[in-house]
């Protein structure tokens, strides 16, 4: 029994001995100080682990700048991209906006010239409209002379006027009197038959 204690005791540890430089070997674990006073017993050298000199340093900080440039770059580059795009969209907008002021320009000069011509057009009426109070309050005979002399479109323009004033104000309407006057001569009665076609196919 002792004697086969003693075999396994010297199996184990020729066992263990064996896995410790097994794994020193595989670099599991560093036993080479532990190890170093028996490979000089039996006349061999230590092994010895990897150094790390400065120079691998060195070149870990270079991998790391590396790295770090190479995400840099495509940042940089990333940035560049959307600046583009950016700049693009901004040309578009401005683009955009240039028209939209040049229709706001054509618009405003289009009003401008509706009011310039809505004010000509109420001054206008406003003159007619004076001219035919002046001819009701002359004699028909003198206010007929006046219109003979117009070319037709004032004179139609005062006619219609003046119809206008007579339904506005419901008084009598004149016109009719005063184109009998005008026709009571060849040449009024031609002339006023052209005023009445004319009254009746031009919109007022």
């Amino acid at each position: 029994m002792v004697g086969r204690t003693i075999v396994l005791l010297v199996l184990i540890l020729i066992l263990a001995f064996g896995g410790l430089v097994w794994f020193d070997y595989l670099g599991v674990i560093d036993a080479k100080a532990t190890l170093a006073p028996l490979y000089r017993l039996i006349g061999r050298e230590p092994r010895r682990g990897a150094e790390v000199g400065p120079e691998d340093f060195i070149n870990l900080d270079a991998e790391r700048l590396a790295v770090r440039l190479e995400a840099e770059a495509l940042r940089e580059l990333d940035m560049d991209q959307r600046e583009e795009e950016l700049t693009g969209r901004f040309g578009e907008i401005e683009q955009m906006a240039q028209e939209l002021e040049e229709r706001q320009k054509a618009l405003d000069e289009r009003e401008n010239s509706l009011t310039v011509q809505a004010a000509d057009a109420e001054n206008r009426d406003r003159n007619v409209e004076g001219i035919a109070q002046q001819l009701n309050n002359m004699p028909p005979e003198r206010a007929v002379a006046i219109l003979a002399a117009m070319n037709d479109q004032q004179a139609i323009d005062i006619l219609r006027k003046t119809e206008e004033i007579a339904r506005r104000d419901s008084t009598s309407n004149i016109v009719p009197y005063w184109l009998s006057l005008m026709a009571a001569t060849p040449e009024g009665a031609q002339r006023a038959a052209e005023l009445q076609r004319k009254m009746v196919v031009r919109t007022p």
